[in-house]
């Protein structure tokens, strides 16, 4: 793997339909503009600089920008949450910033908001890689990261967070844990450590809309571009028969699945991931 390469930081502001209210929306650039523009989506309780070992190794190749999406890491917390708002930021940053033609990469939450942005906009996405996500969750997945969203949220130290993060995770990559906690805490006024996400997203009497099955079904039958569907083999979010689904329903679907990950492939099995990736694109 490349030596990480410190990005650019930079903002996208969208703004309401009657141009009052406005929605500040945190990227990470790592430049070389002049080659196909790469946009990456993180997971639910992530952020754009889970993505920067990544990045830095696939940036001589690419264009390569990471959203913080809304409600996370430097974004503007936001009063909806829904897949519309969610899709509707995501054409707000490729338009401002110019990423037409790109590859879109997404994982768990940043992949399935990715099926439905390649689905609706068929003309901007040249390639699509979703991460361990697809239409359908199995109730096992879906309570484990309920459970993990709604667990311990103040800490004494960074120490202390990693802690309960490795008790959750024991598959995951030191390094890249390590990485995305960093990014994901900050000082609260009474000393304490929190996550940056936005806690209205795991409070449980706030439950977010989510798209049904059959509706994101309907999105995967639409994509129209290359797409490569990487699954831990671990995973208790993405099934197997899913996944296996996914390959002979959409119109050109590569399956590959990672030995040793669980869902959150890149942070399980970064140098995996990232052969994977790399094969598929031809780089």
């Amino acid at each position: 793997m490349a030596t990480e390469v410190k990005p650019r930081e930079g903002f996208v502001v969208r703004r309401t339909h009657d141009d009052v209210n406005e929605l500040k929306l945190h990227y990470l650039d790592w430049g070389n503009e002049a080659a196909q523009p790469m946009l990456l989506l993180h997971g639910f309780t992530s952020h754009a600089h889970s993505w920067d070992t990544f990045a830095g190794a696939l940036q001589d190749r690419f264009h390569i920008v990471a959203l913080d999406q809304r409600g996370h890491g430097e974004s503007d917390w936001a009063s909806e949450y829904t897949m519309a708002s969610a899709i509707g930021d995501v054409d707000v940053v490729v338009k401002q910033l110019g990423l037409q033609n790109m590859v879109l990469v997404g994982l768990s939450m940043g992949g399935s908001r990715s099926i439905h942005y390649a689905a609706a906009h068929p003309d901007e996405v040249e390639r699509l890689v979703i991460v361990d996500i697809g239409p359908e969750i199995p109730t096992a997945g879906s309570a484990r990261v309920a459970a993990s969203a709604q667990a311990k949220d103040e800490f004494d130290s960074e120490d202390e967070a990693f802690r309960q993060a490795r008790a959750g995770n024991p598959r995951a990559d030191e390094q890249q844990m390590r990485v995305r906690l960093r990014h994901n805490l900050k000082q609260l006024p009474n000393g304490k450590l929190t996550w940056k996400w936005d806690k209205a997203l795991r409070d449980p009497s706030q439950p977010r809309p989510r798209p049904q099955p059959e509706e994101n079904w309907a999105a995967v039958h639409t994509i129209s571009c290359p797409t490569l569907l990487v699954r831990g083999a671990e995973s208790d979010v993405l099934a197997a028969d899913t996944a296996e689904r996914m390959q002979r329903e959409m119109k050109d679907c590569t399956l590959v699945t990672i030995a040793g990950s669980g869902h959150p492939v890149p942070m399980d099995r970064p140098v995996e991931f990232e052969a994977a990736v790399r094969s598929w694109l031809g780089v």
